[in-house]
């Protein structure tokens, strides 16, 4: 792998930083301020490891003005430290570029539509009809289902499945093990014996929109399953059938959406949250881990549910104290009425 080196000067420049020291320094790495060696940059985002800064070895640190105070050595001034990072993350990803083609050992069928920059991994299986755009990537062994399209500048990472007929936008970004277009959970009851529906609807993503390792999307059954420009997806999430996500809302690992509930723009929603089905969440909504919605969420808003965790015996006493919550608040109803009562009497007295 060939070292990567720039100089200060141009990662300030492109980052739009500002920068106090040499612009001719050459930067071979990025890493934390706790491992950084010297030729590497690093950054400060979060003020409770301000405490590292005095003994980085990094050659040059991305921070606020607020956190640079005085120093004048190899910084670069950001508003936003942590998107700088983000950003300058991308230059030195070591990832292999993928080199436009179709591997000998894929299977494309003659009816599909393979652009001549898209690049095609060993084993891929890609169906009649699809649709695929200029510098796509789709990694090995992962299979395009029939008339499914991908937009310019999507990454599909090995073993991933799109079945028929779903829709990628432009530049998404679908890690290894994800399901898109899976069926969704339909069943007819008929005299305690379920009976199949087929699910006739399809998967819609935006642009920009990531898809975790091992996330499933399930197809509609009449109506789309449609998720909006620029959501992220953490790994090991379950978006069931006829779901809408609004644009750019994000989802923590091990989430669950249950069928036709329909999400805001903008939304969090915290690892292991649970959201019923058919509800509406209101646009800005942040979910904290493992909150449970059964409601409407129709105002924007931090919401929570659960108990953080305590010691077994604590624990075991406040559940036998949650299960005598109904009785204490009948007996503080009566309490209350037997006080008005009896206040009424005096008054009259």
């Amino acid at each position: 792998m060939t070292k990567k080196s720039f100089r200060l000067g141009e990662i300030a420049t492109a980052l739009g930083a500002e920068l106090k020291g040499d612009p001719d320094l050459e930067v071979t790495g990025l890493a934390t301020l706790q491992a950084a060696i010297p030729g590497q940059i690093s950054f400060l985002a979060n003020p409770s490891y301000a405490k590292y800064l005095a003994n980085t070895q990094a050659s040059a640190v991305i921070m606020s003005p607020a956190a640079a105070g005085d120093s004048e050595t190899n910084v670069l001034l950001l508003d936003n430290p942590y998107l700088g990072y983000a950003r300058l993350s991308h230059w030195f990803d070591p990832e292999p570029v993928a080199q436009p083609g179709i591997h000998p050992a894929a299977v494309v069928d003659p009816d599909a539509r393979v652009a001549d920059t898209a690049s095609i991994g060993p084993n891929v299986v890609i169906e009649a009809g699809v649709v695929v755009g200029e510098q796509v990537v789709i990694g090995a062994g992962s299979v395009i289902g029939a008339r499914a399209q991908i937009g310019a500048g999507t990454v599909i990472r090995p073993r991933v499945t799109l079945a028929h007929d779903v829709v990628l936008g432009q530049r998404c970004h679908i890690l290894s093990g994800a399901v898109i277009g899976s069926d969704g959970f339909g069943f007819a009851n008929e005299k305690g014996v379920w009976q199949r529906i087929a699910q006739l609807g399809r998967v819609v993503l935006g642009d920009d929109v990531e898809v975790g390792a091992n996330t499933t999307i399930d197809r509609g059954a009449l109506d789309d399953t449609l998720i909006g420009d620029g959501v992220k997806l953490d790994n090991l999430i379950q978006i069931a059938h006829n779901v809408q996500i609004g644009d750019h809302s994000a989802m923590a690992a091990m989430v669950g959406i249950a069928g036709s509930t329909r999400i805001g723009r903008h939304c969090v929603f915290g690892g292991a949250s649970g959201v019923a089905g058919h509800l509406e969440i209101a646009d800005q909504v942040h979910l904290t881990g493992m909150t449970l919605v059964t409601g409407d969420i129709r105002e924007s808003g931090v919401y929570s549910s659960g108990t953080s965790a305590d010691t077994n015996r604590q624990w075991r006493k406040n559940a036998v104290r949650f299960r005598q919550l109904d009785d204490l608040a009948r007996r503080i109803r009566d309490l209350e009425k037997k006080s008005k009562a009896e206040a009424k009497q005096d008054d009259g007295n």
